[in-house]
This record gives C-alpha cells, sequence and structure tokens, in this order.
C-alpha cells in the first residue's frame, strides 16, 4: 500500500474513533453528580433564577436532545459556548491551546535531548559508574509525582534562589510594553520574529520551570528504553559483524544500532508527546500556565458540559495525529517497513 492511501485511511478512520469519543464523554460528563446552572447562579440563589440558566444552557432537555442538538452543532464546526465565560469553546481552545503546545514542544525537546543520549551513553557504558548514576536518576524519574518535582523545583529556584518566575507566560507590563505583534501565539517564536530579546529572555525563564517539571518523567522513560533497545540491538550478529570488517565505533553505533533502536523508542516519544499535549493538567495548575489543561481543571470544576467535550477531541484528535506520525516516522527510519 504507498503512503498517500495509508494516510487518507487512517484520517477516515479518525471519523468513527471520534464521534465514539464524543458519545463517551458526552454521556459521562453528564451522569457526574452536580448542576452547572446552581454554580453559575451561586449556591444562594433562588431555584427560578436557576431554572432560567438552565433552560438558557438546553440543561432542562433530556440527555440524549441533548447529545443531539450538540452533534447537529459539531458537524457545522461548532463546539457550543463555554458554561464558564459564554464564548464559543473553539474561541477558547484557540485562545488556550498554544500556550500547552509551547510547553508541550520545549518539554518534549528537553525530554529527547537529555533522554535518547543518555540512554545511548548508559548502553554503551553498561555496568559503568556512569550507568549506575543515570539507571539511579531515570528510577526517580519514573517515581516521582509531577506535582512533587514541579513543587520542589519552586521550592529552590523560586522562594530560595529567586532566579526563575513562578507562574504564567510571561511579564505582563513587560509585554504590553513591547507591543509585539502575535503571529503563532508562541511567545518564544513571536519574539524572534519580532526581534525582541527582552520579551524572549523573559517568555524563557517563564517556560524553563513547568517544561523541565513535564520533560523530567518522559526524560527517564526516554532514558531506560534507549538502553534497553540499545543493549539489545548491540548484542545483534550484524553490529558485531560491522566491527569485524573495521568499521569504526562511532559509525556502528550511529548508522546501525542507533537508527535500529530509535524504531521502537519512536512508539514511545510519541505516546509521552501525546500525553505532554493533553495531559499537563497538574503542570499547569502549579505553574498558573494559561494553557489547555488549566482549562480543562476550570472545565470540570464548573461542570462545562461543551467545553469538557471540546478539550476531549482536541486531545483524542492530537494524540492519533501523532500517532499517524509516528507511523509514518518508522518508514523513515527502516525503508524496509511497508504499509498495510
Amino acid at each position: 500500500m504507498s503512503i498517500t492511501k495509508f494516510i487518507i485511511r487512517r484520517f477516515l478512520f479518525l471519523i468513527p474513533t471520534l464521534l465514539g469519543i464524543t458519545m463517551i464523554t458526552f454521556f459521562i460528563s453528564h451522569v457526574v453528580p452536580g448542576d452547572p446552572a446552581r454554580l453559575i447562579a451561586g449556591l444562594e440563589a433562588k431555584e427560578e433564577a436557576v431554572e432560567r440558566i438552565r433552560q438558557e444552557l438546553g440543561l432542562d432537555k433530556p440527555v440524549h436532545i441533548q447529545y443531539l442538538l450538540y452533534m447537529t452543532g459539531l458537524m457545522r464546526g461548532d463546539l457550543g459556548k463555554s458554561v464558564i465565560n459564554r464564548k464559543p469553546v473553539i474561541e477558547n481552545l484557540l485562545d488556550y491551546f498554544p500556550a500547552t503546545v509551547e510547553l508541550a514542544l520545549f518539554a518534549f525537546t528537553l525530554a529527547v535531548l537529555a533522554g535518547i543520549p543518555i540512554g545511548m551513553y548508559t548502553a554503551i557504558h553498561k555496568d559503568g559508574w556512569g550507568d549506575t548514576i543515570f539507571r539511579f536518576i531515570s528510577m526517580l524519574g519514573i517515581a516521582f509525582p509531577i506535582f512533587w518535582v514541579g513543587i520542589i523545583l519552586l521550592l529552590i529556584f523560586y522562594f530560595k534562589l529567586g532566579w526563575l518566575p513562578s507562574s504564567g507566560r510571561v511579564d505582563v507590563e513587560l509585554f504590553a510594553s513591547q507591543k509585539i505583534k502575535l503571529v503563532t501565539n508562541l511567545l518564544l517564536v513571536d519574539s524572534i520574529l519580532a526581534g525582541n530579546p527582552a520579551v524572549f529572555w523573559d517568555s524563557f525563564k517563564h517556560l524553563l520551570l513547568p517544561a523541565v517539571t513535564l520533560a523530567f518523567g518522559p526524560m527517564a522513560r526516554f532514558t531506560r528504553f534507549t538502553r534497553a533497545v540499545m543493549l539489545e540491538v548491540l548484542a545483534m550478529p550484524y553490529i558485531q559483524t560491522a566491527r569485524a570488517k573495521g568499521s569504526k565505533e562511532s559509525r556502528v553505533i550511529m548508522r546501525h544500532a542507533l537508527r535500529n533502536a530509535l524504531i521502537p523508542t519512536a512508539t514511545l516519544m510519541g505516546i509521552a508527546f501525546g500525553y505532554m499535549l493533553g495531559g499537563s493538567v497538574l503542570v499547569e495548575m502549579i505553574f498558573g500556565w494559561p494553557g489547555i489543561g488549566k482549562y480543562a481543571f476550570e472545565s470540570i470544576t464548573f461542570l462545562d458540559y461543551p467545553a469538557i467535550v471540546g478539550i476531549t477531541l482536541l486531545s483524542a484528535t492530537v494524540f492519533l495525529i501523532v500517532n499517524l506520525f509516528v507511523d509514518f516516522l518508522y518508514g523513515i527510519l527502516d525503508p524496509r517497513i511497508e504499509y498495510s
């Protein structure tokens, strides 16, 4: 099967998958105890006011009717209006998602640039002192909860040393005074395009702590997985053959061993990146990062049904597209792989 047909088939597969996700998310969110109308009106509001809000939001209708109305709007590209701010959900997603993308890309880059080389090093120097130290650190990265890592980093670098800011994407007063035109809504990129080093450095400092927190666990997993796969590949006969032919050790490692080790590692990397984009709720809450995770927390707190479904749809779409990219990457890493 050609790569074009493979991609088309995978994109067609997205439709029933996303349809099932919307159905499951919609009905599960509606059976959770709670009343969004009461939360909006306030605990002391009269029942008449609560009922009026309930009618305005369409919550007085049966759940299956609400779902049909939601799907009718979804077919037109309408994700509904947020209960929290009464703005279209799609506008909220466009406002919050770039911040999460910037955080996830930076964290993923840190995790890959650290995890893969360390995994290679520990495999090449198996049972050495460096291998022992890095294996211990990677075990800590897997064992420590992400919120604990974030709190510890805040205590050290914000409260004790005062080197890095504690929350937000950029200093609001600085950003307002510079009047940078937002092109991509990624502050690092837009500050470079605007040629403004002050905003770039400030946004970089704001990004560093949450990115390191988000990257710590995946980096540890990349390290351990790369080490395990590299050890397996280095024991293969074709590696011994390449060495026997007199190939340089660096060529054996980079061209023969690493390239084959990256094929299974790519799957783990794809899952990790999808998690960073869709599951960074704790990190965004700890550091006050205005991304999709923080928006998801607020939506669940206020039982904002349209927002919950919209966020779930976006996260699921990201995961599916990332998985598709990983499948495509297999063919680049190993041309012998055929798509079917």
